[in-house]
């Protein structure tokens, strides 16, 4: 029986010792991608160079912008003198001063933030709430995409007595 056990144990310490691979010197996977050639509009560039707020709001849809808009519903209301959630009421958000809704009590990093809910911000706002203004209360993830956000916003911009004119596109 004892025989038995070292034979195992030796035959353990052969197959380890030819079968075994090389210990890496940094733990991981190393994934093979090819870089994108600088001018043939890779990931990079598109990271690099987004698409400013003011030409994504010609092309955006409130009626698309109230449908993905319907998921800040729980939180938010939209209509004039609307109620307070657990988030402040959107109606006439554009244009309006930051952390200046009458009812509410915002976040201190909201606060601290200042300015105004330009086009701009709003975008930079929803893209990661908690990334633009870390220490905000608002838990939302956030929407990814552009359009997305270019929607939402021009739906908030028709939320007014009299709404914000579009900002116009620079010309390149």
């Amino acid at each position: 029986m004892l025989g038995t056990c070292l034979f195992v144990l030796a035959l353990n310490i052969g197959a380890h010792a030819l079968f075994s691979a090389p210990k890496p010197e940094k733990q991981g996977y190393a994934i093979a991608a090819a870089e994108p050639e600088a001018g043939k509009g890779g990931a990079a560039e598109l990271q690099a160079a987004p698409e400013p707020i003011e030409a994504l709001l010609q092309k955006a849809s409130a009626e698309r912008g109230a449908t993905v808009a319907k998921q800040c519903g729980a939180c938010h209301s939209f209509e004039k003198n609307g109620p307070n959630k657990v988030g402040p009421d959107l109606y006439g958000v554009v244009g309006r001063k930051r952390a200046a809704h009458e009812g509410f009590n915002y976040s201190a990093a909201m606060k601290a933030k200042g300015g105004e809910w330009t086009f701009d911000e709003l975008n930079k706002f929803l893209q990661g709430p908690q990334k633009y203004i870390p220490g905000t209360a608002m838990s939302f993830a956030g929407l990814a995409r552009d359009s997305q956000r270019a929607d939402v916003i021009e739906y908030l911009r028709t939320l007014a007595d009299n709404p914000q004119p579009k900002p116009a596109v620079a010309a390149q």
